[in-house]
């Protein structure tokens, strides 16, 4: 036992620092990517309509349904930091809210947008919880966590709307009613599934090289509740905006916006552009909803982006900021006497 830490010697340890210096340089560049590619995101989509477009789009609906639909954007992205909270706490190493907050918030801003939401989000995730003393393991845990939970969330929610609402979601996917039923009790039956491996399975699940532990039960119910309790929250928003302009039913926005959102996953469509547009046509094919829709992207896509751009930037440099007095203050601390500490 004591042999442990000699054999870990000064070669083992700059192995180590490279590697972590490794990992912070393409944490560095995934970063700078992503943020890049969240600026063209809002740059093409708003270079898609003219300012009068956008301000009459919004002007055109009731204050008191877009005050609603931006309140459950709001809900929703403070849903996203509780799922990150319980992440941490599952990866057993929380941290105070408030700094879970910030990171969840400016990660999934930017990450609903750019796409490929695991990586990008996941990068920028990694970029705060390091700093903040967690390890890259930790980090991946949390991840994997969050999306689990949008996809059992996802799941428990497209059950109760397929099930519920069969003959639409038959009409919008071209599927028999059969085969959404079925679809309906898979996705019902997965979210059971996963339930009973939380109560009962106690080994790590092991697919290759990578082992995952199942969390306990009264989390994993949390991760279905919130999960579900998000896409509500979204489809509660599109569904503000819609009214508008059509008398439709909130079941009937929550199933196309599960059958659009299950596409978005599959294909990862930075910020589901068209995925939406589309399967919300078919359900209002002769109603102009195109005013709604960008009301609804500027609320739930372009805002939380364009704040997370911002914070991101602020956070960045209030860090580096902390680094930089940090690296000065090291040297002249350990500087010989009569020796100049270089900055």
């Amino acid at each position: 036992m004591t042999q442990g830490p000699e054999t870990q010697g000064p070669e083992t340890e700059e192995r180590e620092q490279e590697k972590s210096a490794r990992r912070r340089w393409w944490t560095i560049v995934a970063t700078v990517l992503s943020v890049g590619l969240g600026g063209y995101l809002l740059y093409r989509t708003l270079a898609g309509y003219s300012l009068d477009q956008l301000v009459d789009s919004v002007r055109a609906l009731p204050a008191g349904r877009l005050a609603a639909a931006g309140g459950f954007a709001a809900a929703s992205y403070l849903c996203l930091t509780g799922i990150d909270w319980l992440a941490l706490r599952a990866a057993g190493t929380p941290l105070p809210y408030p700094r879970v907050a910030l990171a969840a918030f400016i990660s999934l801003g930017l990450g609903h947008s750019i796409g490929f939401a695991g990586l990008s989000s996941g990068a920028i995730r990694y970029r705060f919880y390091t700093r903040w003393g967690l390890h890259t393991a930790d980090v991946a845990k949390a991840v994997l966590f969050c999306g689990v939970t949008v996809a059992v969330g996802l799941m428990a929610l497209g059950a109760v709307a397929v099930l519920v609402h069969p003959d639409l979601a038959r009409d919008v996917t071209g599927l028999g009613t059969g085969a959404v039923r079925a679809a309906g009790l898979a996705c019902a039956g997965g979210v059971a599934a996963y339930l009973g491996l939380a109560a009962w399975w106690r080994k790590p699940l092991t697919f290759r090289r990578w082992s995952i532990e199942m969390p306990p039960l009264p989390l994993a119910a949390a991760q279905v509740g919130l999960g579900a309790v998000n896409f509500a929250l979204v489809s509660a928003c599109l569904h503000q905006v819609l009214s508008a302009v059509s008398d439709v039913g909130y079941l009937a926005v929550a199933s196309v916006f599960v059958i659009a959102n299950a596409a978005v996953l599959i294909t990862h469509v930075p910020g589901g552009v068209g995925v939406i547009e589309s399967v919300v046509v078919h359900l209002l094919p002769k109603t102009d909803v195109i005013g709604p829709l960008i009301a609804f992207r500027c609320l739930y896509f372009l805002a939380p982006l364009a704040l997370g751009l911002i914070a991101f930037a602020a956070t960045e440099a209030v860090f580096r900021w902390r680094d930089a007095g940090g690296a000065a203050a090291t040297p002249s601390r350990t500087a010989a006497p009569g020796r100049a500490a270089r900055s």
